[in-house]
């Protein structure tokens, strides 16, 4: 037979998580008419129900008891929802910050641009930068990679118009002859 020492030790090597969502963890409440077991919303339900039903028998004693039982669980559950709502306000912050950042940052990329394209002004390029912006679009193949217009393309030269061809003549009797 196992001592109880023993047994007490493996409950010390795998405790329950202490933390975690309260508002869904399910509790064990030892009350005065037993145990009632649920998340703390439903102990709250059940020990008010309880509290009704002592009420309306007379018993002045239970009826406190009882209420102060779902009171305990009313201000756990309280004091969870308050955690909850910081974390959640604590995350929407650091989630503004990220994006008011993204946008400051969004907001220099497109100052740079404007600045770069006004030290550059388009109308004002001399011909050795027009001649080096050609020579860098040209693609291998010696296209400059933009789409062709009807109006670029180069006009077809007419042809002149091709001679008749000479009838075949029927070949001689005397080239086989020589071969023989």
């Amino acid at each position: 037979m196992r001592s109880s020492k023993s047994r007490s030790r493996n409950k010390n090597r795998n405790p329950r998580p202490s933390g975690g969502n309260i508002i869904n963890r399910v509790f064990d409440s030892s009350g005065p008419d037993g145990k009632v077991r649920g998340t703390p919303q439903q102990i709250i339900e059940k020990y008010n129900q309880l509290h009704r039903d002592a009420q309306l028998a007379g018993d002045r004693v239970n009826a406190e008891n009882f209420a102060q039982h779902a009171e305990y669980y009313t201000r756990l559950l309280a004091e969870a929802q308050r955690e909850v709502d910081q974390r959640r306000e604590e995350q929407e912050a650091q989630n503004r910050e990220r994006q008011a950042e993204r946008d400051r940052e969004r907001q220099d990329r497109i100052s740079a641009q404007e600045a770069a394209a006004n030290a550059q002004p388009d109308h004002a390029q001399p011909q050795d930068a027009i001649d080096q912006h050609v020579d860098a679009t040209s693609n291998d193949d010696g296209g400059s990679g933009l789409v062709d217009t009807p109006e670029e393309k180069p006009k077809p030269r007419p042809r002149k118009p091709r001679a008749p061809r000479k009838p075949k003549t029927p070949p001689s009797d005397n080239t086989t002859e020589a071969a023989d």
